[in-house]
């Protein structure tokens, strides 16, 4: 592993750690840096503050889970893998979740399911003529749809099991998202 790379995880793991005992608006840069024995300007070098940093985790750690979902036949594996890492690693993403504003996991989850929904409709579209503006209403619905029921899952301590809790979101829009492309689509 190259030295930046290992530096960032290094700064990664320290933050995550001390998640596991308190809010991430409680931890300064100078909290991760003295945990992980880093000093402060190698931490500006890799991050321009906290809230970089935690990006980097959400995007390093989550992103092969996210792209294992990027098509319509697996997008519920890759949302239970999601839920099962996060699981794992209950006490961060719990915390993480519930930091709201910008660079957070819940708008970092939301872009990325934004930009997956509205693949998926394209895909889904066919020979259906759709107004740009109602595949951006639908894929917004569905994206925030889902962060919502992943934070409700996650503020419930994750104690659902995600195989089961993915499987009823996927009973909920199974047919439903075709249903609103045909209610939306204009006849050429």
């Amino acid at each position: 592993m190259a030295d930046s790379a290992l530096t960032k995880r290094v700064l990664g793991d320290s933050l995550k750690e001390l998640m596991q005992k308190k809010p991430l608006a409680k931890i300064s840069v100078g909290d991760i840096t003295s945990h992980c024995d880093i000093n402060r300007q190698t931490f500006y070098y890799h991050f321009k503050d906290k809230y970089d940093l935690v990006n980097w985790i959400y995007s390093s750690e989550t992103i092969p889970y996210m792209t294992s979902f990027s098509d319509k036949a697996h997008w519920a594996d890759g949302m239970c893998d999601l839920c099962l890492y996060m699981q794992e690693n209950k006490k961060f993403y719990i915390n993480a979740l519930s930091t709201p504003g910008q660079n957070s996991f819940q708008e970092y989850l939301t872009d990325f399911l934004y930009d997956l929904i509205l693949s998926l409709l394209d895909e889904l579209c066919g020979e259906r003529k759709v107004d740009q503006r109602d595949l951006d209403f639908i894929a917004n619905f569905y994206s925030l749809a889902f962060v919502a029921l992943v934070m409700q899952w996650a503020q419930h301590g994750m104690k659902e099991d995600p195989v089961e809790y993915v499987g009823r979101i996927t009973a909920l829009v199974d047919g439903n998202m075709l249903h609103e492309l045909d209610k939306y689509s204009t006849k050429e």
